[in-house]
């Protein structure tokens, strides 16, 4: 009866389903047996689900709670939740949202609002020193990594790509061959680099842990992520803050993303020479950007040419 997963359990559920396995009927071993398998899915469902997925009846799942000495379903159910609670907010909302009847347009309506409340609380929220450090940090570090994973990792890529025309050398995570690959490389950066960690509830136990490594080696560390309580917080130099709440999603990636393109245009606007180092990778990129000219021939590509049919040949 020992499973892997049992121990987020906190010992409670587990426990009494020990104690009592063995006088329970073949239906109620057959629920416990799915649910020490399945802690956390058993944590996400309703009991009709439940009783689904285990092939018995919504009667039984309930009657199977009270056989572990639970009033019924709802507080055997919250028992399994403990300690589950920030990774299971967002999916409980879902459950809720969808149940409350609404027109597509009130929806989307609402998801923008919510994003408008995130942006309003970002911007208040930014401390003008805290800002000016960290674009400093960015302005003088020789490399810049950026580390993120999950949806983090494409905010670290589109991060990355803007940064780009005004540092030296800058990477992300996305495409990288996994954390493993990625300390390789953190492995060689010293205090004169930095290293920008992305990371949002829920936050990335990879993420964390290549962080905690950098702290130990002293590499500068800038963290954006959503509030004090953040792991990251911990971990860096300077920490900045973006509000990211939602009802249909664990964040708000939008508003991730502008505190990420506000951060870069403090960048561009400080960097020296920002206008001509704009200029000259506009130009050296010139060759892959579409253009069209004089002649009637529409390019998007080197190796590419569409002829306009709304032009003479």
């Amino acid at each position: 009866m020992n499973h892997p997963d049992t121990q987020v359990l906190g010992g409670t559920v587990n426990a009494r389903i020990g104690k009592v396995y063995m006088s329970l009927s073949k239906a109620h071993k057959k629920a416990a047996d799915y649910v020490l398998s399945n802690v956390f899915r058993s944590a996400t469902m309703s009991i009709d689900e439940l009783a689904n997925a285990v092939g018995i009846s919504v009667a039984t799942a309930n009657r199977f709670a009270r056989a572990l000495g639970f009033d019924g379903y709802p507080q055997f159910r919250a028992e399994l939740v403990c300690g589950f609670e920030a990774m299971l907010a967002p999916i409980d909302n879902l459950r809720s949202e969808v149940q409350r009847p609404a027109t597509s347009t009130e929806i989307i309506a609402g998801s923008l609002n919510e994003d408008l409340a995130n942006l309003e609380a970002t911007r208040r929220g930014l401390d003008p020193a805290l800002c000016n450090q960290a674009v400093k940090m960015i302005l003088n570090a020789e490399r810049i990594y950026i580390i993120g994973y999950g949806a983090s990792a494409f905010l670290a890529g589109l991060m990355a790509h803007s940064l780009d025309p005004f540092c030296n050398t800058v990477q992300s995570t996305i495409g990288t061959g996994g954390p493993s690959t990625v300390a390789r490389q953190l492995f060689k950066y010293t205090s004169r680099d930095l290293v920008i960690g992305i990371s949002f509830p829920r936050y990335a136990e990879d993420a964390v842990t290549i962080l905690r490594q950098l702290n130990e080696k002293k590499v500068p560390v800038l963290a954006l992520t959503d509030a004090p309580s953040s792991p990251l917080a911990a971990l860096a130099n300077i920490t900045l803050y973006a509000q990211t709440r939602r009802h249909f999603s664990p964040n708000s990636e939008g508003a991730a993303l502008c505190l990420i393109e506000a951060i870069c245009s403090a960048v561009a606007h400080q960097a020296k020479a920002p206008v001509h180092a704009a200029s000259e990778m506009t130009k050296f990129v010139m060759p892959w950007l579409y253009q069209e000219s004089n002649t009637g021939v529409r390019k998007s590509s080197p190796d590419l040419t569409v002829i306009d049919a709304d032009r003479p040949a």
